[in-house]
């Protein structure tokens, strides 16, 4: 398997870069779209906006019983791919302010395994499709997850993992 080169070659003052794995350690499905009014990931949002522009996660049809009840939750956790982001650096600087950190310091999209979180308003499910507010990713996004957003009731009677 070969890796992915990085999606800007570009690195800022101070910033370091390590080879990446030969091969990945794990597959994960897509299962379904996310889009949004921004087609570029420098037009996206640096965070979500739950009174921002409404936005579709298109879901696999496949997957669709996987939805019920998800209408209960005003607000839902959405897990997705940063396919355009990339994966190699440890120490990055914080744009504007010439700040180095290292990765897992930091929400930036830039990371080993792309993947982001962002929590939305739910504002509509029609079938397979829910109308949401607040993510912050480029139009036609991968959606890899989606988990209702219960905030402090999953910290006040622990989180429901009934299914393990």
């Amino acid at each position: 398997m070969t890796k992915p080169a990085p999606a800007d070659d570009s690195i800022r003052p101070g910033e370091v870069a390590v080879p990446l794995p030969d091969g990945t350690d794990a597959g994960v499905y897509f299962i379904g779209r996310i889009h949004t009014p921004w087609a570029t990931r420098r037009a996206c949002p640096r965070r979500g906006d739950l009174n921002g522009p409404i936005c579709t996660i298109e879901v696999d049809p496949r997957w669709s019983e996987a939805l019920t009840g998800i209408e209960a939750y005003p607000r839902i956790q959405v897990l997705y791919w940063m396919h355009e982001a990339r994966r190699d650096l440890v120490i990055q600087t914080l744009r504007g302010s010439g700040v180095l950190s290292g990765t897992f310091a930091l929400r930036s999209p830039v990371r080993p395994n792309p993947i982001a979180s962002s929590v939305v308003a739910l504002a509509e499910r029609s079938e397979t499709t829910l109308k949401v507010r607040g993510p912050d990713c480029m139009d036609g996004t991968a959606l890899i997850d989606l988990k209702p957003d219960r905030g402090a009731v999953d910290i006040e009677h622990g989180s429901d993992h009934e299914g393990l």
